[in-house]
């Protein structure tokens, strides 16, 4: 359904994207994820077609829509947006807000399609309000629709909860995945939140300083990061020093760990390796101990910061269950407990 094929997207010289290549297929949810400024959004305007490619191509189907010579406009691309703040026209009715697109169809099929899209996104019976009277996620939900309505190739959602609070976000994420597959709706959603690309996402790319650093589903995001930047933006954790011993082998403050084939160290250089929370384990029976720094309380576990009692006083997350609890300054003793190590050279 969407080919972006080695594309850049350049400001008055400026290179903001740099030869981007990604694919999805028809019916996939994709997500483009990154900080501020990382170029995921003038990603999708390229594609809606609110900016022109400096390089590279775009194939919607199996059609050229834009490459340095090719322009299609963009209502000419059966690609539809929500943008962030929902742009719902004030002055019309939720009804006539989702069928303004449609005003090419019969007054019998846009009523149908209305009606169907209010049942489909939980709003039936709101079709007579006006979006001042809803709440926020409703408007959102209208936004969809409205977006939905006629049936697009490809929506794209831009920043799509940024203004919703942290628990609506995630309910309306879920509801709205549920709601792209009934629809068999190809999508691409950018955001710099990693939770809601995991709630919603198919395929996930995470970007930095305009480039596409690994483009693939939540699981390898987490378990297999390409590089430093992708392992410390996915999930939380901290990176501990090592040193690559014989036999494939590494040796940190934690002990001494062995490496899986897919590594292969030069003796000697210096690493380091990822330790997510749930790597360290609370255990009273170890000989390792270490230092409360800080804590958070979430109910069913308690977030420590740790420091390793150690020269080098590192320190590291622990996700243990509440009921162990420990005040700052408490020592208690921890074993580190990773299926898979994943490790970084830091030789330059």
């Amino acid at each position: 359904m969407l080919n972006l094929h080695h594309a850049s997207v350049a400001y008055k010289n400026e290179v903001v994207v740099d030869n981007v290549s990604i694919k999805l297929l028809a019916g996939q949810i994709g997500c483009l994820l990154g900080p501020s400024g990382c170029g995921k959004t003038s990603i999708l305007r390229a594609i809606a077609g609110f900016e022109k490619l400096s390089s590279g191509s775009l194939i919607l189907r199996s059609t050229v829509v834009s490459d340095t010579h090719v322009m299609v406009p963009a209502e000419a691309r059966k690609v539809a947006v929500v943008f962030q703040d929902y742009a719902l026209f004030p002055h019309l009715t939720v009804a006539e807000n989702i069928t303004f697109g449609l005003h090419q169809q019969q007054q019998a099929l846009k009523q149908k399609r209305m009606l169907e899209l209010l049942k489909l996104v939980g709003l039936f019976g709101y079709e007579n309000r006006r979006p001042h009277e809803l709440s926020g996620g409703q408007q959102q939900r209208v936004a969809l629709a409205r977006a939905m309505a006629p049936k697009p190739d490809l929506l794209l959602l831009d920043e799509p909860f940024s203004s919703l609070d942290a628990e609506l976000r995630d309910d309306l994420a879920k509801d709205i995945r549920s709601i792209l597959k009934h629809e068999n709706t190809t999508a691409l959603m950018v955001t710099h939140d990693q939770y809601e690309a995991f709630a919603m996402a198919d395929i996930i790319g995470v970007m930095s300083a305009g480039q596409l650093l690994q483009w693939s589903n939540a699981y390898s995001l987490y378990h297999k990061p390409v590089n430093k930047f992708v392992a410390s933006f996915i999930g939380d954790g901290v990176f501990l020093k090592a040193q690559a011993q014989p036999h494939n082998m590494i040796k940190s403050d934690l002990g001494e760990f062995e490496l899986s084939s897919e590594y292969s160290f030069k003796v000697g250089s210096r690493l380091e390796f990822l330790v997510r929370p749930d790597d360290i384990i609370h255990d009273d029976s170890s000989n390792t101990l270490a230092k409360v720094v800080s804590r958070s309380f979430q109910g069913a576990h308690i977030l420590y910061e740790l420091e390793l009692q150690v020269e080098s006083k590192q320190t590291v997350l622990c996700l243990a269950p509440s009921h162990h609890d420990h005040r700052v300054d408490e020592m208690f003793g921890i074993r580190l407990d990773i299926e898979h190590l994943i490790v970084f050279s830091t030789d330059i």
